[in-house]
C-alpha cells in the first residue's frame, strides 16, 4: 500500500518511511525494530543484539541497514562523542571510497544527540536531506557513502 505524506501529499512507494519529496516520516509509528547484531570480539561471530537493551542502557545507538555486507550491525553511542569515517580507528568504521576518512560525528549535547557533517566531500544525509549540523530523532534514517543507518533512542 502507497503511503501518503502528512506533510505535503506525495504519494511513495511501499515500505517507504521516509517522503521522497520533503523527507517526512511516513513509516509506520507502531513498527517494531528490526533485529540487529554484534560482532563477537573474540570468536568473530554475529551475536544478536536486543536493540531495546541497547538504546534503555546507552541513550542511543547506530545500525546499518544497507551498504558494505554488514546488514544488521549496531554500534552504541557510549560516549559524549561518535566519530563516522573511513578511518580504521572511527567509532564507527565504514570501508567505501565514498566515504570521507573524517565524514561526520555524532555528537551528545545535553539529552540530545547531533549529527554534524566534517567538511566531507559526498555529503551527509539525514531523512534524504543534505546536512552540516542536524539534531537526531529516534527513527532517523542516515545516509552516509553506500551505507543507510537508522539512529535509535530512548
Amino acid at each position: 500500500m502507497a503511503r501518503h505524506c502528512p506533510d505535503c501529499g506525495f504519494v511513495n512507494a511501499e515500505g517507504a518511511n521516509y517522503c521522497q519529496k520533503c523527507g517526512a516520516f511516513v513509516g509506520d509509528p507502531d513498527h517494531h525494530r528490526d533485529p540487529a547484531y554484534r560482532v563477537d570480539d573474540e570468536t568473530g561471530e554475529f551475536v544478536p543484539v536486543d536493540l531495546d537493551a541497547v538504546v534503555a542502557s546507552t541513550g542511543a545507538a547506530i545500525v546499518i541497514r544497507s551498504g558494505g555486507g554488514r546488514v544488521g550491525e549496531s554500534v552504541a553511542i557510549t560516549d559524549e562523542r561518535l566519530t563516522i569515517g573511513r578511518r580504521p580507528d572511527a567509532g564507527l568504521f565504514l570501508d567505501d571510497v565514498t566515504v570521507s576518512r573524517d565524514h561526520a560525528r555524532v555528537l551528545q549535547r545535553s539529552s540530545a544527540y547531533w549529527l554534524e557533517d566534517l567538511g566531507s566531500l559526498n555529503g551527509t544525509y539525514v531523512n534524504r536531506r543534505r546536512i552540516d549540523s542536524h539534531r537526531l530523532e529516534d527513527g532517523d534514517e542516515l545516509q552516509i557513502g553506500k551505507y543507510k543507518l537508522t539512529f535509535l533512542s530512548g
